[in-house]
């Protein structure tokens, strides 16, 4: 179970993002060393061919795995992302999208955490994008 003053840092995060506001991302789960956001598709959040444009994947998969990385950091730290990779691994054609970023190492300073995104269409999942990350702790003031 997530330590409630990690759920606040999450929802706090979450809310200062105004990218997620922008796209519509709603928090789907938080525990210890993982976050999930999903987001429904608008024809705003497409690309030429109706799917989902890989920014807005790579925005999402971005803050879940930074979310999922904060879980694990002091209470009050912030978070910032170093560096991340995306796999585009199949079109992300559905009525939604769902992120989910997960720890693999947790360090004082760097965390490395992974990222899948699954897009849903006629009730049917589909992985779609692949993700590591490295995240930077920035002491609380």
């Amino acid at each position: 179970m997530l330590d409630p003053a990690k759920v606040t840092d999450i929802e706090a995060i979450f809310a200062a993002q105004g990218a997620m506001r922008l796209i519509g991302a709603k928090l789907a789960r938080a525990d210890r060393g993982l976050a999930e956001f999903e987001v429904a598709f608008r024809t705003e959040l497409s690309q030429q061919n109706s799917f989902f444009h890989a920014g807005i994947i790579a925005t999402l998969v971005d803050t879940a795995g930074g979310c999922a990385g904060a879980t694990m950091m002091p209470v009050g730290s912030g978070v910032l992302t170093v560096e991340f990779k995306l796999n585009l691994l199949a079109p992300a054609d559905g009525e939604r999208i769902l992120a989910r970023g997960e720890v693999v190492k947790s360090g004082r300073t760097l965390t490395i955490t992974q990222g899948k995104v699954f897009v849903y269409k006629n009730g049917v999942e589909t992985l779609c994008a692949l993700m590591q990350q490295t995240l930077i702790a920035i002491p609380s003031k």
